[in-house]
């Protein structure tokens, strides 16, 4: 038999990495939930048309060779690499099922044809949000996205995250001011400022015809950052010394509006999650779509695991405009493989069961499921012995599976006609042994369930 070679970029979690990822799931589904984001799940097949659209996007697609071939020679289908694009297409499919604004959640699997390396998987876990409307939608959909999100990952056992955000208003009401009629293109090399710095994009800037001094304001602009409102004084002076153009009203007044959004932001999400958010200038996110907020989030710490959650506003969902919205994504595979990889946490233990019920004899082994059914039916985790050995082989077989408790019937219920479920329950970490009775018995709360706790 051929030796199993690991496949780089799918990862597996062993139980116990996987009640991490499933607690971290869970935690995040119930927030979405408090705040009344409705839960979706799209199919995992997309055209590859709609998925590549007019970017690069399909050199990261998987196309399916099967059902392909089905359809013909040429390639049509294929999973998808994020969750937006496919819920772009549901909205457009079911716009006259749902109520908008649309407020929905969705937590998924997506795969993408990227080199792995740290963080980076072909095959991974996102939890998207997201808030659509069918004409306008207010601008306090921004604020309120960015506190779900802020929210959801301070329920996280996590050193802390620092929100970085910025306004798409703000900034190309700025570059028209300073005369960059490409705005998209020198977004787009602004946000490559942690790649390649401010040499790299000065020069990129240059070569895309821009004047030093308007490259050498774009730099500037981008330096700004504050935890508050101070960034606006900031900004105020930068125009004041940079503006260009001959008439700059209509430009101020977009600079203006984006101030104004920004500020609500970063004081919104700072008076619901104190000290997470900051304006940072830097922060472009290069996709074109983008209108107006704009989120890049980093985990306290750790920020060389880059943003573990973004997005931002835009004018259109929809291809061919209609259904302006908002929406964050946590790139969940990524924040899991960080929190296991740098030992900040682990599960508590790696089975769900909470207790082993032990088997005195073959012949008792009824008695022995009727207990472990009575801890069940009282959503309990319980499971039976798998052989009759020696008790300390039991507690053994407990110990190695990370079971806390282990339950011995009475002696008197030997026999499989017996209905006593009687017993007694001990703790092996502790060697606490008391009398119990599974209709009545409860282990401590922290026991219930596995559960995400500090790593040792």
């Amino acid at each position: 038999m051929a030796r199993v070679r690991p496949l780089s970029g799918f990862p597996e979690w062993t139980p116990a990495e996987r009640i991490v990822e499933a607690s971290v799931l869970d935690s995040l589904r119930e927030v979405f939930q408090l705040h009344g984001f409705a839960e979706i799940e799209t199919r995992a097949v997309e055209t590859v048309d709609r998925l590549a659209g007019k970017s690069e996007a399909a050199k990261e697609i998987y196309t399916l060779g099967r059902l392909n071939a089905e359809e013909g020679s040429e390639a049509k289908l294929g999973l998808h690499f994020d969750l937006t694009l496919p819920f772009a297409r549901y909205v457009e499919e079911f716009q006259n099922e749902l109520a908008f604004p649309f407020r929905r959640f969705q937590i998924q699997k997506v795969w993408r044809g990227e080199r792995p390396q740290e963080g980076r998987y072909r095959e991974f876990y996102q939890a998207d949000i997201d808030v659509v409307a069918r004409q306008t939608l207010p601008a306090h959909a921004d604020v309120e996205v960015a506190v779900v999100m802020a929210r959801a990952l301070a329920a996280l056992p996590v050193p802390g995250v620092t929100m970085r955000v910025n306004n798409r208003r703000l900034v190309e009401g700025f570059y028209r001011g300073v005369g960059i009629g490409d705005i998209a293109g020198a977004l787009r090399s602004v946000d490559k400022l942690d790649k390649i710095g401010p040499d790299g994009v000065r020069t990129e800037l240059i070569e895309q015809d821009i004047p030093e001094s308007a490259a050498a304001a774009i730099l500037d602009l981008a330096q700004i950052s504050a935890p508050d409102a101070g960034f606006v004084a900031a900004v105020e002076d930068l125009w004041a010394s940079s503006t260009t153009v001959h008439d700059p009203a209509e430009a101020e007044q977009e600079l203006r509006a984006g101030l104004a959004e920004l500020v609500a932001l970063v004081e919104g999400v700072n008076a619901a999650v104190p000290g997470t958010a900051v304006a940072d200038l830097r922060i472009a996110r290069g996709l074109d779509y983008y209108t107006g907020s704009v989120y890049e989030t980093f985990l306290t710490g750790h920020e060389d695991l880059g943003s573990i959650c973004s997005g931002g506003r835009y004018d259109s969902l929809v291809a061919g405009g209609g259904f302006p919205g908002v929406g964050m994504s946590i790139g969940v595979s990524r924040l899991v493989s960080r929190m296991l990889g740098a030992g900040l946490v682990r599960a508590s233990r790696p089975v769900p069961t909470a207790v082993l019920v032990a088997v005195t004899d073959e012949a008792s082994r009824a008695t022995s499921v009727r207990i472990a059914d009575a801890l069940r039916g009282r959503r309990i985790a319980a499971e039976v012995a798998p052989s009759a050995a020696k008790f300390g082989k039991q507690i053994q077989y407990a110990d190695k599976r990370g079971i806390p408790f282990v339950w011995f019937p009475d002696a008197g219920s030997g026999d499989a006609e017996s209905e006593s479920t009687g017993g007694e329950v001990k703790d092996i970490r502790s060697g606490d042994q008391t009398p119990a009775d599974p209709t009545s018995w409860e282990p401590p709360a922290a026991d219930l369930h596995p559960r995400i706790v500090p790593a040792d």
